[in-house]
């Protein structure tokens, strides 16, 4: 079984430590594949424009070199570690309240996706870029964390386009997703190293993108497991 990560932020966006640091932290831990997912932030709202201010969020403008620093750390993870590290991005909805919010995963994506076309458009281009997306932190969280309640609360209409569902995220396990039998992983929503130790995704595949996205899609060869020192 692969031990995975897919929900990880660096300096890029809102993380505290840098993208290579992340790279070697995980590697050093023993993990066999990870996303590296910094947030793309909508700007039509306050706090989407004070995360832009404060260059919390990958942008139009330096995506292409966050793409590239993810691939030059992707090939030195692989000869170090033998670890797969993939492209991908948070698109972050942020507002002030947390039934219009939503977070969404999109990994192994390959071109710029803003964060604020419409859901239908997000998801129309990630299917195109043959992009996995994962619904993130989609119920009540126990933290003191802005909540995104924006995806379950419309489920039904939205259920079609995503491709699995975080049915744990660092210390919270959301019952709901396995009571409605969807496609499930879990992360660590990674910022801090200490977040290093928390639910993990465990996928019984090939060590490539296409055999790891392929297994979440369909579902088999996945469990959860929680990662502790």
């Amino acid at each position: 079984m692969l031990l995975c990560d897919f929900h990880i932020h660096t300096r890029y966006s809102d993380g505290s430590v840098g993208l290579s640091r992340t790279i070697d932290l995980y590697g050093q831990a023993g993990f066999d594949v990870i996303a590296i997912t910094d947030h793309v932030v909508n700007s039509d709202s306050l706090i989407g424009k004070l995360a832009h201010r404060f260059r919390l969020s990958v942008r139009q403008d330096n995506f292409e070199d966050y793409m590239r620093r993810i691939d030059s750390e992707a090939q030195r993870a692989w000869n170090k570690y033998g670890m797969l590290v993939i492209r991908g991005v948070e698109i972050s909805k942020n507002y002030m309240s947390s039934d219009d919010s939503a977070h969404m995963l999109i990994v192994d994506i390959k071109k710029f996706i803003p964060a604020g076309w419409s859901y239908e458009k997000i998801f129309i281009e990630a299917k195109r870029q043959d992009a996995l997306v994962v619904a993130c932190h989609p119920h009540h969280v126990s933290d003191m964390s802005r909540e995104t309640l924006y995806l379950w609360n419309n489920r039904e209409k939205y259920a079609r386009y995503i491709d699995a569902w975080e049915i744990a995220n660092r210390d919270d396990v959301f019952n709901v997703i396995s009571l409605k039998k969807y496609r499930y992983v879990a992360n660590s929503d990674f910022h801090k190293p200490r977040h290093l130790y928390s639910w993990k995704t465990l996928l019984n595949c090939e060590k490539d993108v296409d055999s790891v996205k392929n297994c979440i899609r369909h579902n088999k060869g996945v469990a959860i497991t929680l990662f502790r020192n």
